[in-house]
């Protein structure tokens, strides 16, 4: 049989670097400017030789997952970067994965670069959502290979619409990582490790993840982790189907996560006391799930676009969420990184002075924290049964998943502490905390799930009042009282949209408090006068680590 070749579009030009502008030097230092460089470093040398040996092995198998995130996004990355003739739009190129600022709603800053479609490579760019529906509709699967998170949408020779397995579009990259990933399995000492890593490769070659979502949920007593493979959909714009290449190398902090590991226990009895109607949180959530907090020693591919995740929840399988839960990763280095580089002095320049007493770390985690556990809560199945929340929000998914972790995150640290559970924290510390994390995010954009969820929870809690700007000093108090009730209506309104798969409802709720209005723009743009950095980017590798090959 013919192997058919999918296209990547390379949306910069390749014939050659074009002459830069006068100005694009400078232009380009105000643009790297967004981003402050941390090292991703870690004592490696409490880990047992056979652990030092993998991750290097890890770190090339991430590699090449940032290679296909590349094709995903823009083409291959040397050729994207060969056309770009200034090198410092290089270099902020380099950053973003294409010609995009992933933290200015993807605006072009490369000259003559085509704008970021909304299917991005994952589809023709010419498609049409009438001409994929009908494509679907028509096919002998009912378009279940076409909407599959796992294919890229292509044209045949007949110019019609053909879905293409991502282990046959990106045949040479997988079969590297899945080689590396197998090497390191071999080296594993911890046998739920080696069997994870295993099924991984396993699943690099034939997109069928899901026994080694399971085993990654069965090990419990590894030091080292990878997360790697196509997971979320943030970038599939057009409908939300289609999962990007990332990968995660990663140490765990045995203290930390035998500290962190109690609140797993929990989520039924949250589940049931979420402030909605008994309906929408019918599901009981898997216990099985570990909290774990983690050093992450690299990032690749859509992890390592734009705003640098410090958190993470997975896997996203709903039948293995319900059977097993999740794992939820608290990436403690980054997170300290951010919080006190970016969330300290946001804070400084935007919270009233009184209450910046408030302002802690250990508010910060928590709310991450309980952030991801909240991913668990609620209802993954829509009420009608008519399929799952995700495949009825489509492309409006994430922001919206995103957006009920956050303030479904608060109402958990509220109830706990309510409880005696987190000793004797001032909730207060967790709302303020809480505000000022919101001002860093909503910078991320409206191209950033993470950042329309946080603008929507902005806009709504302004709203109900939990929060008041003085207009003479332009600094923001929280009201304790009307957050809470705010962090209620906002987690029932939520759940219902999600629960009933209200797909208009939530796009006219979006145009209501989806946008940057002009008060806030002014305070964003006070913090980039200041010369506070939007978020961070990474110097990693194994000659970080001290591990040279």
């Amino acid at each position: 049989m013919r192997r058919l070749v999918p296209v990547f579009v390379l949306v910069a030009a390749c014939s050659g670097p074009a002459k830069p502008a006068a100005n694009a030097s400078t232009h380009a230092d105000s643009l790297l400017a967004t981003y402050t460089t941390v090292r991703l470093d870690a004592d490696v040398a409490k880990l047992t030789e056979n652990e030092r040996k993998m991750l290097p092995l890890l770190i090339d198998a991430a590699r090449e997952i940032d290679a296909i995130f590349w094709l995903e996004t823009s083409g291959p990355r040397d050729s994207v970067l060969a056309s770009i003739a200034d090198s410092g739009l290089r270099r902020f190129a380099d950053i973003n994965y294409g010609p995009w600022d992933r933290l200015n709603g993807n605006a072009i800053f490369v000259p003559g670069a085509a704008a970021l479609t909304p299917g991005e490579n994952f589809y023709p760019h010419d498609v049409t959502k009438a001409e994929f529906d009908a494509a679907a509709k028509a096919a002998t699967d009912g378009g279940a290979q076409l909407r599959s998170l796992y294919t890229l949408v292509r044209r045949d020779a007949k110019g019609q619409l053909m879905a293409v397995p991502y282990h046959v579009a990106f045949q040479a990259q997988v079969e590297r990582a899945a080689a590396k990933v197998r090497e390191a399995a071999a080296l594993a000492d911890d046998a739920g490790l080696k069997q994870y890593l295993e099924l991984r490769a396993t699943a690099l070659l034939d997109d069928n993840y899901q026994p080694s979502d399971f085993a990654w949920l069965a090990m419990k007593h590894n030091t080292l982790d990878l997360v790697i493979g196509p997971i979320e959909t943030y970038n599939d714009n057009l409908f939300g189907y289609k999962a990007s290449h990332e990968s995660y190398v990663l140490i765990k902090d045995q203290a930390w996560s035998d500290r962190l590991s109690r609140y797993a226990a929990m989520l039924p009895a949250l589940q049931r006391g979420l402030p909605v109607a008994a309906a929408y949180k019918q599901e009981t959530p898997g216990t099985d799930s570990d909290l774990n907090a983690y050093s992450v020693v690299y990032y690749a591919g859509q992890a390592n676009s734009g705003g640098k995740t410090i958190a993470i929840n997975l896997p996203n399988d709903e039948e293995v969420q319900l059977k097993m839960g999740t794992r939820r990763l608290q990436l403690e280095n980054t997170m300290r990184a951010k919080f006190d580089r970016i969330v300290m002095p946001v804070a400084k320049l935007l919270i009233v002075p009184d209450q910046r007493q408030y302002l802690s770390f250990d508010a910060f985690f928590e709310n991450v924290m309980f952030h991801e556990v909240a991913h668990g809560l609620g209802i993954k199945r829509l009420l009608s049964g008519k399929g799952t929340v995700r495949e009825a929000m489509k492309e409006q998914a994430g922001a919206l998943e995103e957006g009920k972790a956050d303030v479904l995150g608060l109402y958990m640290v509220s109830t706990l502490n309510g409880e005696g559970k987190l000793g004797k924290e001032d909730l207060k510390t967790n709302y303020v905390t809480f505000l000022a994390s919101i001002f860093r995010s909503v910078r991320f954009g409206a191209a950033d799930a993470h950042g329309r969820a946080n603008v929507a929870c902005f806009n709504y809690f302004q709203q109900m009042g939990a929060f008041a700007r003085d207009s003479a000093t332009g600094t923001y108090r929280v009201d304790f009282d009307k957050m809470h009730l705010a962090m209620d209506s906002l987690s029932a309104k939520i759940l219902r949209f999600q629960g009933d798969g209200e797909y208009d409802g939530v796009i006219a709720w979006k145009k209501d408090v989806g946008t940057i209005r002009p008060e806030l723009q002014g305070d964003l743009a006070r913090l980039a006068t200041a010369g506070i950095p939007v978020d961070i980017i990474f110097e990693q590798g194994t000659k970080v680590l001290g591990l040279n090959q």
